[in-house]
């Protein structure tokens, strides 16, 4: 089976997007600077670290937040966040219609990460957004964190770590890349509990 992985673009000061995101502002107010290292700013050094992360994923898992942000028009249009991979997207309640590479999990962290891994493989499971994230790695199910740390102060927004519960988790430094545009890439094995 393969590993369980986030990454994500933070701010240096925790956050994810930026204050008041929505479907408009996905990433928030002034949140886009977090993600300008994927686009024409990218040094060869961020896209040899994004080219890693795409070639290695074999299912994604996302919230439903994320889900409703991103997917449609304005957003992904009818794919997911890479394009046909299947995407598992944990919710209470499914939509009554949704784009055919989405499978909606309403029994929880573990089932979406059992049933994403089941698809994926021998390849990564990439989880997408903050809250899945911090529910994968509150339940032990995170095996590697990347954090794509941007040289931006946001002062408010979505957190990365507010939702982990009171045990701390041990993580291990496998990896520091320093891109040229200043984002410093990390990568984290999360120790066993």
């Amino acid at each position: 089976m393969g590993k369980v992985a986030s990454a994500m673009s933070m701010s240096l000061d925790g956050f994810v997007t930026g204050p008041n995101d929505s479907r408009e502002h996905p990433l928030g107010v002034g949140g886009e600077v977090l993600h300008d290292w994927l686009g024409p700013a990218a040094t060869a050094e961020d896209k040899e670290v994004l080219q890693e992360m795409v070639a290695g994923a074999g299912a994604i898992l996302m919230g439903r937040r994320s889900y409703d942000f991103c997917v449609g028009e304005g957003g992904w249009g009818d794919g997911g966040p890479a394009g046909d991979l299947p995407c598992f997207v944990l919710t209470h309640e499914p939509p009554a219609e949704a784009p055919k590479v989405f499978t909606f999990v309403t029994d929880g962290i573990e089932s979406a990460v059992a049933q994403a891994k089941a698809v994926a493989g021998d390849l990564t499971v990439g989880i997408h957004g903050a809250t899945a994230a911090q529910q994968a790695l509150a339940a032990g199910l995170l095996d590697e964190l990347q954090v794509h740390l941007v040289p931006v102060l946001l002062g408010d927004g979505v957190r990365l770590f507010d939702l982990l519960g009171g045990a701390p988790v041990n993580l291990t430094r496998d990896r520091v890349v320093e891109s040229s545009n200043g984002v410093t890439h990390l990568r984290y094995h999360v120790d066993p509990r």
